[in-house]
């Protein structure tokens, strides 16, 4: 059963700070909040205070899908290992000051120990996904660790997620382009906080296959002012439609594990 213990957010909550790895000995204070406390913040947004245990090291990427259990211990969510009936959620990303590139929502990547972390289960996220369809308010799990997929009709053998919907199935946005370079700027058609985010492929005149974003560097009021690429253009382009696929904002809406496709 749960027990009411007070009525607003805790103070000190930062669903951006991985903690650990925690140590017996260490000095180290751990954790620092209850296992299920739960965080609020803007859009509806809803953290959950999960422990989570690497057997190796471990890059973590915003929008990566985890479960947790009835202990809140968590995993990255896979088919072979989704559990029906647990609850599930994504990782926002790691904390980076904003003016810096990687911005509020970036990449980590962990040795193997305990850690402690946030875990979003409501309001709007990014998301690892395969293949998006919008308004169709259900995913899926897949075979690759912390990625789900949304496709129009469910895959026999994964596993349902329910309560959770895209709002179309790429993001598409403007840039300037230089040729030789990997940054994209003058961007238009972007809101803060609604992505692009890390590790998102893209696609549009002068960028080459398989490039993905590799770091965005933001204002301190959290809009992107510029797009580091993992490849550099080859043209140079004015207001250059790009489309962003493979992390996208998804509307969480305390997702779980609803049953066997």
């Amino acid at each position: 059963m749960s027990i009411a213990t007070i009525q607003s957010d805790r103070l000190g909550a930062n669903p951006f700070v991985v903690e650990g790895p925690i140590v017996s000995g260490s000095g180290i204070p751990g954790p620092n909040f209850a296992l299920g406390a739960v965080a609020g913040g803007d859009r509806e947004a809803e953290w959950v205070y999960c422990q989570l245990v690497l057997a190796a090291p471990t890059t973590l990427q915003p929008g990566q899908w985890f479960q947790w259990n009835k202990d809140y211990v968590a995993s990255l969510l896979t088919t072979a290992g989704a559990v029906v009936g647990q609850r599930c959620g994504v990782f926002s990303g790691a904390a980076q000051p904003p003016t810096l590139t990687g911005g509020p929502v970036g990449a980590i990547t962990l040795a193997a120990g305990t850690y402690h972390l946030w875990l979003q289960r409501n309001g709007q996220a990014p998301s690892q996904v395969a293949t998006a369809t919008a308004a169709l308010v259900v995913a899926e799990t897949t075979t690759t660790a912390g990625q789900a997929s949304a496709p129009a009709s469910a895959t026999v053998g994964t596993r349902a997620i329910a309560n959770v919907n895209f709002a179309a199935a790429n993001q598409t946005f403007t840039a300037n382009t230089v040729n030789g370079s990997s940054l994209l700027t003058g961007l238009a058609g972007l809101s803060a906080g609604s992505g692009p985010f890390i590790g998102a492929a893209v696609a549009g005149t002068g960028i080459s296959g398989g490039t993905t974003i590799s770091g965005i560097t933001y204002s301190p009021n959290g809009v992107v002012q510029s797009i580091t690429l993992s490849a550099n253009a080859t043209v140079n382009g004015t207001a250059i439609t790009i489309t962003a696929t493979g992390v996208l904002e998804a509307t969480l809406m305390r997702p779980f594990l609803s049953k066997v496709n």
